[in-house]
């Protein structure tokens, strides 16, 4: 599968930080032609970056400050194959964003339980000048949007590596009882400098992280953590916190060999939120 690329590490969580669209033969009641206007911008952006100057609002996970400035939009990975099964796309309409006129999609998710997401393409370069990730009852959980716009779009050269084949059958293997919430499947797989692993999950749009690890992590908004054995697995992500919960229920052991053959590099985690409690939940 081909991986598009926009811009946001995995919901700025503590581990993390997004193949693709073929022609978009969606059901529902978006049209053809709106997916397939939307993955002619997403290929764009892989070689085509607006500049300026962004406003980047995180308010999921929750913090003290949940704004900044960027000089472009944090990248999205868009992996259109699954985005085609598991969201609708529709166009609704024209709308202003740093003064340019801009075409607004959604994305609205088969899963009810999924984020949706917004972006606003540039009609005259056809690449993304904003995008926002909601809640299932809109409410905002993230948003990256241009304020002010350079004159001309900068080159760049954005690619993803293909997910290794099996990775979904050597996870399943590897954590017995796993039940992957409705559209998700493994697309990398990462050693952690402390031990064990962490695996990319994605629906196509949304990002979550399956971590195999010898620690616990503190509770909090959008992370499940379950001690198996004498180790624990977490998954991270903006599902509600009893879907996070059920997908790690039934896990009954942790045997990673099959999968450290499959594994990459590694992105940081958060260590403020790992705990060297051996029963913390």
């Amino acid at each position: 599968m081909r991986t598009l690329v926009l811009g946001f590490p995995v919901l700025g969580l503590p581990v993390l930080g997004l193949p693709v669209l073929g022609l978009l033969a969606l059901s529902g009641t978006a049209g053809a032609s709106d997916a397939d206007d939307l993955l002619s911008a997403l290929k764009q952006a892989r070689t085509l970056e607006a500049r300026g100057t962004v406003e980047v609002t995180v308010l999921f996970p929750p913090r003290e400050s949940p704004t900044k400035s960027a000089k472009a939009l944090p990248r999205v990975p868009f992996r259109p194959g699954l985005l085609a099964r598991n969201f609708g796309v529709s166009r609704m309409g024209q709308e202003t964003v740093a003064g340019r006129r801009t075409s607004r999609f959604e994305l609205i998710p088969k899963n009810s339980q999924a984020a949706r997401w917004t972006l606003w393409i540039d009609q005259e370069w056809n690449i993304p000048l904003a995008y926002q990730e909601s809640f299932p009852d809109g409410t905002p959980a993230r948003r990256a949007m241009f304020q002010k716009v350079n004159a001309q779009p900068a080159r760049i050269q954005v690619s993803v590596p293909v997910p290794p084949e099996g990775l979904r059958a050597a996870l399943l293997s590897a954590l017995p009882g796993l039940r992957l919430p409705a559209g998700i499947q493994p697309t990398e797989v990462k050693s952690r400098p402390g031990g064990g692993l962490e695996i990319s999950l994605t629906d196509g749009v949304n990002v979550f992280a399956l971590v195999t690890s010898p620690r616990g992590v503190r509770a909090a908004p959008g992370i499940a953590s379950r001690r198996v054995g004498a180790g624990f697995v977490w998954l991270v992500g903006n599902l509600p916190q009893s879907a996070l919960d059920q997908a790690l229920a039934k896990v009954i052991r942790v045997n990673t060999a099959g999968l450290e053959t499959l594994r990459g590099t590694f992105l940081k985690v958060d260590a403020s939120n790992v705990q060297n409690t051996p029963d913390s939940r």
